[in-house]
């Protein structure tokens, strides 16, 4: 009798402690759903942090954590072009951090870390070209894009594929490059006459990948890490380094202002720049140059390495004022301007 009243105090005692709560993480991420979802789950296997991952293009999350910022709901920013990053930086949304793992990183990593007042990192970097579809190219008898100037020929009316830059930070990225390659004004003469060939503006900045190599597009505008991985399925696509130059975007990584689960953010940031997380172990899924300088690159990545590079001012382009001003000129002279 004594031993089952000692076992029903021991249990009433159990009940009358509070729960653990169970370890969360919720992160957006802005790059491949593919590598989002596989990040989380590795994440999540490695430390038992439950994580909630949700893909969404770059602006579309500054807008949800720039609309949070009273009430974050989100912890971590994952992927994405670096420009979005440095504008909720410059406005006060992201959350200071340094991770120890930063001394096994490149120095554009650790660049864009200083340069955002340690608020942003960069975990991989990725470069701006063309990618077209041969069979189609083929079937319409064409020659294809090798510069910048070539996308506005009468013969690519209708066949270019490219984003918004007021949702997509690779469109954003775009329109920043064609302004530092040609001057702010004859660059906005050329998105007029591009815009005559453009056939839609996406929401993403990853969507040419598939239109391309479908064949519903000719030719997409985008990050050639887009286009690499359908190579490497078989499909007839190709890609151009412009011969003028282009730019590049650093992914990037950061931390929510005020984010609930600070002490299991900090941890995945940690994870992320390690050697392992960075790995690309599938090459059909991701092709990009990881910022860990031990991590695996593939041969297509060393590839991407010699492409004329301008002197991308991240300080400019990145600022709140600058993007807000180049994509309001963007949406009442190109966007609305007739075909």
């Amino acid at each position: 009798m004594k031993s089952l009243l000692f076992g029903l105090a021991a249990l009433c005692g159990a009940l009358a402690m509070p729960v653990a709560q169970a370890q969360q993480l919720n992160i957006l991420c802005s790059t491949e759903a593919d590598w989002c979802e596989s990040k989380a789950r590795e994440f999540s296997v490695a430390t038992g942090i439950k994580v909630s991952m949700v893909r969404k293009a770059t602006g579309e999350v500054y807008a949800q954590i720039k609309a949070e910022a009273a009430n974050p709901k989100t912890d971590v920013w994952y992927g994405g072009t670096h420009d979005p990053h440095l504008q909720a930086a410059n406005e006060g949304l992201l959350q200071p951090y340094v991770s120890a793992n930063m001394k096994e990183q490149y120095p554009w990593s650790a660049d864009l870390l200083a340069k955002s007042g340690n608020q942003v990192a960069g975990i991989y970097r990725i470069t701006l070209g063309f990618g077209y579809n041969r069979e189609l190219l083929a079937k319409k008898n064409q020659k294809p894009p090798a510069c910048w100037s070539d996308l506005v020929k009468p013969e690519y009316v209708g066949e270019i594929e490219t984003s918004s830059p007021a949702t997509s930070g690779t469109a954003y990225t775009i329109l920043a490059t064609v302004v530092q390659l040609m001057g702010e004004d004859r660059a906005f003469d050329y998105l007029r006459a591009l815009h005559k060939n453009v056939n839609r503006y996406t929401t993403s900045g990853t969507a040419q990948r598939q239109s391309v190599s479908r064949g519903e597009s000719l030719i997409g505008v985008t990050f050639l890490d887009e286009f690499i991985p359908e190579q490497h399925v078989g499909a007839p696509v190709e890609t151009v380094l412009p011969c003028e130059g282009t730019g590049y975007s650093v992914g990037a990584m950061s931390i929510a202002k005020g984010a609930r689960n600070l002490a299991e953010a900090k941890k995945f940031y940690d994870w992320a720049l390690t050697a392992e997380a960075q790995t690309i172990r599938d090459q059909t899924k991701v092709i990009a140059i990881p910022s860990n300088r031990a991590a695996y690159a593939p041969e297509p990545v060393k590839a991407l390495e010699k492409a004329k590079l301008i002197n991308y001012d991240f300080v400019k382009y990145g600022s709140s004022a600058e993007r807000k001003r180049l994509i309001d000129r963007w949406d009442r002279e190109v966007r609305s301007a007739p075909r």
